[in-house]
């Protein structure tokens, strides 16, 4: 199904206003996005190096991953990199915080560079030009908690700040408290809504929720981002369904 003429102008307005290269509004290579990984000696380690010893193996974390019978019709295997994701996120916030989260979000790490082992699926929904990434990781409780601590702190120390994209484009970023389901050891969730004026002078907005869960010692990554008003419940039903999904991997009792 083919985007609607609403959402093609505004994406064509956001990509416009700040994009830094002209290849960030190229599709990426196709293909579904679905890759597991172990601990590797030459995989350089991020705050949480240390992973249990008995960690989830590359197929536990691969069975635990979001599938299209979990998100429905709407959604299908991604075609490459949002068109949002270089223009909007690889932008220079105003405060050293505050770029420490876009950091986090352009590279998708707010644990770090996976040094255990680690999974990943990403979704395209073509309606809207939405797209959706879920990230399976080994890592240590307090490591995690650590993590979400710091991310449940944005809203306040980051509730209003600029970046800028270009040199002469700026975005204004709004940070607030995501509600999540009740579901996992502990939870963050947030939602980052980015603002620029297009060359029309017209206003486009990026949406982009983060949720993170920590379930025992694993954690759940998931972004989902779409140009103006995300769909109702889409952030809230994915990770429902991604921690019944790794707490059924736990419950198996498989693990290595």
């Amino acid at each position: 199904m083919s985007r609607t003429p609403a959402r093609v102008l505004a994406a064509s307005a956001l990509c416009a206003a700040v994009l830094l290269t002209e290849a960030a509004c190229t599709a990426g290579q196709s293909g579904r996005t679905v890759r597991a990984s172990a601990p590797a000696a030459t995989r350089r380690p991020g705050p949480a190096a240390a992973v249990p010893d008995a960690a989830l193996t590359p197929d536990q974390a691969r069975t635990a991953l979001l599938t299209e019978a979990d998100l429905g019709s709407r959604w299908a295997p991604t075609q490459g990199a949002a068109t949002w994701r270089d223009g909007v996120l690889k932008a220079r916030a105003d405060t050293t915080e505050c770029g420490r989260l876009l950091d986090a979000l352009y590279t998708e790490e707010p644990f770090g560079t996976p040094s255990g082992t680690h999974a990943v699926a990403a979704y395209d929904d073509s309606d809207d030009g939405a797209q959706l990434r879920h990230q399976v990781l080994a890592l240590r409780a307090p490591d995690v908690d650590r993590t979400l601590a710091w991310l449940k702190n944005m809203p306040q120390t980051c509730a209003n700040f600029t970046a800028s994209a270009t040199k002469s484009d700026f975005l204004d970023v709004r940070v607030a408290d995501l509600a999540l389901p009740n579901v996992g050891d502990a939870r963050q969730g947030l939602r980052l809504t980015f603002t620029a004026e297009s060359y029309e002078d017209t206003l486009s907005t990026l949406t982009l929720d983060l949720a993170t869960v920590r379930v025992g010692d694993d954690a759940i990554v998931l972004t989902t981002g779409t140009l103006g008003a995300p769909l109702r419940d889409t952030t809230e039903q994915a990770v429902q369904h991604a921690v019944d999904r790794l707490t059924a991997v736990h419950k198996a009792g498989t693990r290595a």
